[in-house]
């Protein structure tokens, strides 16, 4: 109860400046990431890495470190042009509201420090693999209600644009989120200074 309460209360508290410089070094570390060559199962299904660093933030930082690290990493894919832009509104749900959502992976961010600060890597590991799992899945979600609306005709012929947007979106999700939490499997264990801030040391 003191954690849930100490995250409600860290949404509403300023960001001190080094978080926002991590935000903005974490987010075009992703983008660059983003860049790199990707499991391509289908046109539409890409699995990809590219959301530790934005988890990085989430764990570090909270919610709000979290959804402001991935709405910096939409925009910067808006400005170097390497999104997928069908309509304004298609853009915002996507590029805007969906890579803030990842943010959401922050909720167990004090736990996940003050069990890594005790050493008490096991309880971690179950909270940082939660954390994925929801944050992943309110980016997808975005994902998902997009493709129903503006990438349903898309769909080969006989799927439904419902049925399409949660086979593609579904697995993107679901392999980058192996992807994501094998990567940090290996670097938390060794490097769990990442996490862990002045505060929780």
């Amino acid at each position: 109860m003191n954690d849930s309460k100490t995250g409600v209360r860290n949404v509403n508290k300023a960001l001190p400046l080094q978080a926002k410089i991590e935000i903005a070094i974490f987010a075009a570390l992703a983008l660059l990431l983003d860049l790199l060559p990707s499991i391509k199962i289908a046109t539409a299904v890409s699995i990809s890495f590219s959301m530790v660093p934005i988890f990085i933030m989430c764990f570090r930082w909270g919610v709000k470190g979290g959804a402001l690290s991935g709405l910096l990493w939409g925009l910067l894919q808006l400005a170097t042009g390497t999104a997928y832009i069908l309509t304004a509104l298609q853009t915002f749900i996507e590029y805007i509201v969906a890579f803030a959502f990842i943010g959401f992976g922050g909720v167990f961010s004090q736990s996940i420090k003050t069990n890594l600060a005790n050493n008490n890597r096991s309880k971690a590991f179950v909270l940082i693999v939660l954390s994925l799992v929801i944050g992943s899945f309110a980016r997808y979600f975005w994902h998902f209600i997009a493709g129903i609306i503006f990438w349903g005709s898309y769909a080969p012929k006989g799927m439904s644009a419902l049925w399409y947007s949660f086979s593609m979106n579904g697995i993107s999700m679901v392999g980058s989120l192996i992807a994501c939490l094998v990567i940090l499997s290996l670097l938390i264990p060794s490097a769990s200074r990442m996490i862990v801030t002045k505060s929780h040391s």
